[in-house]
């Protein structure tokens, strides 16, 4: 009886789910990936000593505790985008607009099943625009503007149903609008 306990707990134990501690690990993660702070924000609020709920920029759900929302923008960062981001399980709104953040966007984003709202605008991402952005399909607002994307605009853009914005303008796109985009 008690070995079969043992190993359900043990059985429990590698099981975790993930938590609190998986978000202020990836928000960590991301802290490493910023290059510059202009005001110094994260320097003096992102801290192991006090709950992610109360770090600049995050609101945690009431319910399980969770970063909902991520409202980083116009805080002046330069840096790029971890791909643990993708661990942040519970967030809905993205919001990295008017910064400089660079790169390319990291697939793991994909994971983030309950966004309804990801502004990337006016930064300095570069590539294709990728094409898992239907795995956001709670999606409402969708704005890529003032980058550096370039090639197509994806087609798989038009599967987001509930998309009710959309803003790509001053980007490097070619070829022409994907016939999917009448979906929306």
């Amino acid at each position: 009886m008690s070995l079969l306990l043992f190993a359900a707990f043990r059985v429990t134990l590698s099981t975790n789910p993930p938590n609190l501690y998986t978000d202020q690990s990836t928000l960590l993660a991301l802290k490493s990936h910023i290059t510059h702070d202009l005001h110094n924000l994260l320097a003096t609020n992102w801290s192991t000593s006090i709950s992610v709920c109360n770090w600049v920029g995050e609101t945690c759900g009431s319910r399980h505790h969770r970063v909902t929302a991520m409202n980083l923008s116009t805080m002046d960062f330069t840096g790029t985008i971890p791909s643990q981001l993708g661990n942040l399980s519970f967030l809905a709104s993205l919001d990295f607009r008017h910064s400089s953040f660079h790169g390319s966007l990291p697939t793991e984003l994909a994971n983030l099943h309950r966004l309804k709202y990801l502004n990337f605008g006016s930064n300095s991402f570069r590539r294709e625009i990728p094409s898992w952005f239907d795995y956001f399909a709670k999606l409402q607002g969708l704005w890529l503007y003032m980058n550096n994307f370039n090639g197509v605009i994806p087609s798989t853009l038009g599967n987001l149903s509930k998309l009710e914005t959309l803003s790509l303008y001053d980007n490097n796109f070619k070829g022409q609008i994907p016939i999917t985009m009448g979906n929306l």
